[in-house]
């Protein structure tokens, strides 16, 4: 709360500059008629507007200019508090004005991930735990979304937290408290909906380079003959990682690497049929559980 006080000085004619401190009592009530009629004390005075006076307030620079009447100066603080950034109230009491600090409300800072959610479970306190692996201020972090988290697609439109599954692609606003625990732990404050993946875990049959990045298929080999199931093109647009989210290379990726793919959902209809890869997690050495039941979508061919 500030003291309110008032340093009016005359214009720079006046070589000695006079100052004077004036307390803000009900004399000084000129632009607060609300409390001034409370007070039942309103009368019809005639003054003098004095505009080679300045007055600051707490050293601001200010645009009031006092009326004299009878040689006492009063002053319009209402609107000129207002914007100093000031509330005005008047303490009846005390006779005394309080121009309180307007508190503005402090724009929360969250951390952010774009990435791929892993698996889904909900809690028995009715939120949904999202292991989340990606790129951002966190490669891999558990989310916790409840009924306080903004869930939309990336069109604006509402999306239940039900609805999201291993395999569905976020962009997630979160904390802006983290619990300090590997992976990171955090509430989602909003999460936006890409996109849903289809997700297939197996090993990889080859790995090559393309002239537009690489291409990995998966199948079957039955007596030294290999049969391709699936074609994944991989671009730019593609994160290969651990189960923890730190980067892979493609040169690390060999025949027999056991991985979990996110691709699609668009899947062409030739043989073996093709999609774009966007995710390409590779497991670690004892593999890991299939993706949940219903994770995945079925695949829809091009027409």
């Amino acid at each position: 709360m500030l003291h309110l006080r008032l340093a009016i000085t005359r214009g720079v004619t006046d070589m000695n500059k006079k100052k004077w401190i004036i307390a803000a009592t009900l004399v000084g009530l000129l632009g607060t008629t609300a409390a001034a009629q409370a007070t039942g004390v309103i009368g019809k005075v005639s003054g003098l507007l004095r505009s080679d006076v300045k007055i600051t307030v707490d050293g601001q620079a200010t645009g009031m200019e006092p009326v004299y009447i009878n040689g006492q100066a009063y002053v319009p603080i209402r609107e000129e508090a207002a914007a100093l950034g000031y509330e005005v109230s008047y303490n009846a009491g005390s006779k005394t004005i309080e121009l309180n600090k307007v508190q503005e409300a402090e724009e929360i800072e969250y951390a952010h991930i774009a990435g791929i959610v892993s698996s889904v479970a909900k809690t028995d306190n009715g939120s949904y735990r999202l292991e989340v692996l990606g790129r951002g201020d966190a490669n891999w972090i558990i989310l916790y979304a409840d009924e306080e988290t903004v869930i939309k697609d990336s069109e604006g439109n509402a999306v239940e937290v039900a609805s999201i599954r291993a395999g569905t692609q976020i962009n997630a606003d979160y904390g802006p408290i983290v619990a300090m625990s590997y992976p990171g732990q955090s509430h989602a404050a909003s999460i936006t909906v890409v996109a849903s993946r289809l997700v297939s875990e197996e090993a990889i049959q080859s790995v090559e380079k393309t002239d537009d990045g690489w291409q990995v298929s998966f199948g079957t080999t039955e007596n030294g003959t290999k049969s391709v199931s699936l074609l994944l093109n991989a671009g730019k647009e593609t994160f290969v990682m651990n189960e923890e989210g730190q980067p892979v290379e493609w040169t690390d990726l060999k025949e027999g690497t056991k991985v979990r793919a996110y691709y699609g959902p668009a899947v062409t209809k030739s043989i073996p049929p093709q999609s774009p890869l966007f995710y390409l997690v590779v497991l670690s050495d004892n593999g890991s559980d299939t993706a949940e039941d219903g994770s995945g979508s079925t695949a829809q061919p091009l027409e």
